[in-house]
């Protein structure tokens, strides 16, 4: 087995964890080890891009129909050309 010291934990997070050990009726250590078996034992989830993410909070609730409309004139590149203005 492996130790493990974790330095700098914020006293809130340290009081938290000694809480939730108490409420187990296990140690802060054994308590991280529940904790950190947990997370880890889910498995990864691939990353979501940004139309996945936006999907995927409006599916929810249902999301929206739109109407789409028809294109009715070919594609055309912009024009970057500064205009007079008079």
């Amino acid at each position: 087995m492996s130790t493990l010291t974790i330095r700098n934990l914020e006293p809130a997070i340290k009081d938290k964890l000694r809480m939730a050990a108490a409420t187990h009726g296990r140690s802060m250590e054994e308590e991280v080890r529940t904790i950190l078996r947990s997370v880890l034992s889910q498995p990864a989830s691939p990353p979501m891009g940004m139309g996945s993410r936006i999907h995927a909070r409006f599916a929810a609730i249902g999301g929206v129909a739109l109407e789409v409309p028809a294109q009715n004139c070919a594609p055309r590149a912009a024009n970057f050309e500064a205009e007079d203005q008079a």
